[in-house]
């Protein structure tokens, strides 16, 4: 089993399922956990600051997205700003060192060190996770690199990497910092099974030995031909816009994606994308019952689950088949 920490409104956790995993999520956001709910998914709703691995004595699995927004281009910056005391804490845990978060600055850039302590209590208690999967934005990617050192000082082998979303199956293009740890076994991040989206690219071009990408249109094939303006990335000046038409990934999910405006092959505006639309685009089932508020930062925030599911193959692999089963 799987216990996953800032579970957001199921991602990781249905990816899981879908590699035949089972998992409990921990949220705090009452939004996300209205949803993870009305998906049937296993949740406590809380604080990951105030659970640690002794509550959950069953799972074999540690995984984690911590929020992201101050490590993000799209945030204000707090997290880079912090970095090197981020990574100073991290070696300071590793060596058993008491590390306030308070002092990194933003209140959400020290939850980053959440996964590293319940990691580390599950070894100082005696009973170690057999496998880690951590991601975040790609901006995050030394910490990761931080962690993995310290998890390889405890007995793990541990990876870690830059992913991009649309070569697992994500109709997206987002790059994702990611680590895979197990215990005692080698270990090595998930291959990609799609080719990497390039602008300009027929989608059929490319290596034969993986599957296209898809785009928006192969997941809203109801919606037509279609082209997306996006704001993102354009630092608010509309001469910076991008566009995509639906033969193309869509540009990485934010938690503004409601903004995004849709024109047709003659410039005609045509309605938003509703959020089984964005969710699809986020790798999510069409009928995944969003519920409670602030959807769209909901869906923004969440781990894509064909990513999540490579994921946890990668990670699960190397554990005996009786172990596996226990689980």
């Amino acid at each position: 089993m799987i216990v996953d920490l800032f579970a957001g409104p199921g991602g990781l956790d249905h990816g899981a399922a879908l590699a035949g995993v089972p998992s409990v999520g921990i949220e705090w956001d009452a939004n996300a956990v209205a949803t993870r709910l009305a998906a049937g998914l296993a949740t406590v709703h809380g604080d990951v600051r105030r659970y640690g691995p002794a509550d959950f004595p069953d799972a074999k699995i540690l995984a984690g997205g911590p929020p992201c927004q101050t490590f993000t281009v799209a945030g204000a910056g707090a997290g880079r700003a912090a970095l090197a005391e981020v990574l100073d804490a991290v070696k300071r845990m590793g060596a058993r060192e008491t590390v306030d978060p308070v002092v990194l600055g933003d209140e959400r850039t020290g939850l980053v060190l959440e996964p590293l302590r319940w990691a580390l209590e599950a070894v100082d208690a005696g009973r170690p996770y057999e496998a880690i999967v951590l991601e975040q934005v790609q901006q995050a990617r030394q910490v990761w690199d931080a962690y993995a050192e310290v998890l390889r000082g405890e007995g793990y082998s541990a990876v870690t990497g830059v992913l991009r979303t649309e070569q697992f199956g994500v109709p997206q293009t987002r790059r994702r910092a990611v680590l895979v740890a197990r215990l005692g076994e080698p270990v090595k991040l998930p291959e990609p099974s799609r080719r990497p989206y390039r602008r300009g690219v027929l989608q059929d071009a490319g290596d034969a030995r993986l599957a296209p990408w898809l785009s928006m249109g192969d997941v809203l094939p109801d919606r037509g031909p279609f082209t997306v303006i996006s704001n993102y990335g354009t630092g608010g000046d509309p001469k910076n816009r991008g566009r995509r038409t639906n033969a193309e990934p869509a540009f990485t999910v934010t938690g503004k994606i409601s903004r995004l405006r849709l024109v047709d092959p003659d410039g005609g505006e045509l309605p938003r994308l509703t959020p089984s639309e964005a969710g699809r685009l986020q790798g999510f089932p069409a009928d995944w019952p969003w519920s409670g508020g602030d959807i769209s930062q909901q869906i923004g925030n969440a781990c894509p689950p064909p990513l999540a599911t490579a994921l946890v193959e990668a990670a699960f692999a190397s554990i005996p088949r009786q172990q596996q089963d226990a689980a």
